[in-house]
């Protein structure tokens, strides 16, 4: 990728001083998660409290069965895994809720944020903490065949509160109506574009 003009050499060493993190190790979490740790990224932090299940395998891509019949924590499996792809890059992982105490630092010390969770409370959690911290989120949601995702850039773009006016109550979910797994790749190759473009400057 260095030999991709608008990332070169010096986009390169941005992305290897650069911290990301990833909020959600399921689908569009270990999607994002190796597509980041393959470019190059300096640090990865994973936050996630779920473990890993047989029903996952079917679109978190860092699983395995081995993870699933031992009900290995996803943010250690994912650890794991990612080690081996690239030893180079730094990754803590924790095994932890998601809520905004535990997060407000982890914002502060994030280059930019990914959101890879599976409900609006996070999410606008998320998003106040952005506009407290000045840190760039990514929103990211599939289900079924479909998705969407939205850079918000704090006092440059729209926030998630700006288009969701009112929190959105109930609604397909992976588990009632099912996924396919191209709808998590499509949703998580634009959200690592997103992520490389602003890491990249």
């Amino acid at each position: 990728q260095i030999l991709f003009p608008p990332v070169g050499e010096k986009g390169q060493h941005a992305l290897a001083e650069s911290h990301v993190l990833i909020v959600g190790a399921g689908a569009l979490g270990t999607a994002s998660a190796e597509g980041l740790v393959r470019s190059g990224i300096g640090t990865l932090t994973i936050v996630d409290r779920d473990y890993v299940e047989f029903s996952n395998l079917q679109r978190q891509q860092l699983y395995t069965e081995h993870d699933a019949k031992a009900h290995v924590p996803k943010a250690a499996a994912a650890k794991k895994r990612l080690e081996q792809i690239n030893h180079e890059v730094t990754i803590h992982a924790l095994i932890e809720d998601a809520g905004a105490e535990l997060l407000r630092p982890l914002f502060q010390r994030a280059d930019i944020v990914i959101d890879a969770t599976d409900n609006f409370e996070t999410r606008m959690v998320m998003n106040d903490l952005s506009l407290e911290t000045k840190t760039p989120w990514i929103y990211g949601a599939c289900v079924s065949s479909q998705g969407m995702y939205m850079i918000i850039l704090p006092d440059k773009t729209p926030c998630l509160s700006c288009v969701f006016t009112a929190m959105p109550v109930g609604g397909l979910t992976c588990d009632t109506a099912g996924i396919i797994s191209p709808a998590v790749q499509m949703v998580s190759a634009y959200q690592q574009t997103e992520a490389l473009k602003y890491l990249t400057g």
